[in-house]
């Protein structure tokens, strides 16, 4: 019996100590390098949080305006790409005459003066909507934006020109497999290389439809990432890479970040091997995964020499920060 004990305890020793130096950040070669940040819907008005659900109208709660840009406009990429941005997150819905309207709510009741949902108009309908006609920092008081926004909701298309060699996230803001079909038609028309440079993520079934369409495309959904996330920390500590973590995005929470094998430098080199890329997130405590990086304090809990993706909200905070402090966490 002790004999076995002592095999066991051999045996699980050398499990431990495989484990150990499979997982270990030490011995990688990954080569220094600033994180790549990408700014969600560029630069955005700021919104209390509080209580926020999925049909919350945000405009009508924005914070009082330190800037005069509105989410989801060329001006507010520009500015985002001006401030640090690598990639700039956009949302779109398709429209009735064929395009795609750079977007993010599903319907323009809280952000415009129109009325219905998104997707049930046409282009020219959205780009004559006032964009800023709903902001208001004072319950209803004033709306400082009001009359400014005519005409700035672009179309994928015009976001496509305006930064051509720029990265995108191209957010699908449905569960349409129809969507995905059309996004795809779009992006197939573009040089490989140019769609290399984008990024796609969104409902399940849309992702599916145009992942079979276009395989090189770096997607991800919900369930894709709870895929890739839920087998790494399974199987991780081989060192083998499940298929749900290739060619996709892999949103990290913060919290989460410290169960995954290897975490950072040797996870990071893995998923790159992959094809894939990662952004740290903020804390995920059971709603969505749009919450980021947003604060100084949220920042200094990425590991020292952090190179990987930052997701935020506030990318002209997280951009100072970092180069005040030389490009690190």
């Amino acid at each position: 019996m002790n004999r076995r004990l002592r095999r066991a305890g051999a045996v699980m020793g050398l499990l431990t100590a495989f484990i150990s130096v499979n997982n270990t950040s030490l011995f990688t070669t990954r080569p220094p390098g600033a994180p790549t940040l990408l700014a969600h819907r560029g630069i955005a008005q700021r919104f209390d949080p509080t209580g926020v659900g999925n049909d919350t109208c945000t405009a009508s709660r924005m914070l009082p305006p330190t800037h005069g840009y509105l989410e989801n406009t060329i001006a507010s990429m520009r500015a985002g790409f001006a401030a640090g941005a690598d990639i700039i997150e956009a949302d779109i819905h398709p429209t009735t005459d064929g395009q795609f309207a750079v977007f993010h709510d599903w319907t323009v009741d809280c952000r415009t003066e129109g009325k219905g949902v998104t997707r049930d108009h046409s282009m020219a309908q959205l780009k004559a909507l006032d964009i800023g006609y709903g902001y208001t920092a004072d319950g209803g008081k004033t709306f400082p934006f009001r009359g400014k926004g005519i005409g700035l909701m672009p179309s994928l298309d015009d976001v496509l020109a305006a930064f051509p060699d720029k990265q995108l996230l191209i957010n699908i803001k449905s569960n349409d497999p129809e969507e995905g079909k059309k996004l795809s038609v779009v992006l197939a028309a573009l040089p490989a290389d140019r769609r290399q440079m984008l990024m796609v993520y969104g409902g399940d079934r849309p992702i599916a439809a145009l992942r079979a369409a276009l395989p090189d495309m770096r997607t991800m959904s919900r369930s894709s990432l709870k895929a890739c996330l839920l087998r790494y920390i399974g199987i991780g500590w081989t060192g083998i890479v499940p298929d749900t973590c290739r060619e996709t995005l892999v949103l990290v929470p913060i919290n989460i970040a410290p169960w995954l094998w290897g975490w950072p430098d040797r996870f990071l080199d893995r998923m790159e091997g992959a094809g894939s890329r990662v952004f740290a997130l903020g804390p995920y405590s059971g709603g969505d995964f749009s919450t980021g990086l947003d604060t100084p304090e949220l920042l200094s809990r990425l590991p020292v020499n952090y190179s990987g993706g930052i997701w935020t909200n506030e990318i002209e905070t997280i951009a100072s920060t970092l180069d005040a402090g030389s490009g690190n966490p």
